[in-house]
């Protein structure tokens, strides 16, 4: 999985962080949890602002 597959990063992201508000985390932190993600395989410095934005809008869309 890489930076680029917003849409599945978000959905596992869900699914390993089902209690987890994603409106209320900051980057930081999703970057890391991104990163520990089982079948994620992408450098850190691949990744910007806008990519975290674009997860977590996903994420957001995934929990509703």
């Amino acid at each position: 999985m890489k930076w680029t597959e917003v849409v599945r990063i978000a959905e596992e992201l869900a699914d390993a962080h089902p209690d987890v508000d994603p409106e209320q985390i900051n980057f930081v932190d999703l970057m890391k949890w991104v990163l520990a993600l089982p079948g994620f395989d992408d450098k850190p410095e691949h990744c910007g602002e806008r990519i975290l934005e674009a997860i977590q809008a996903a994420w957001i869309e995934e929990r509703d």
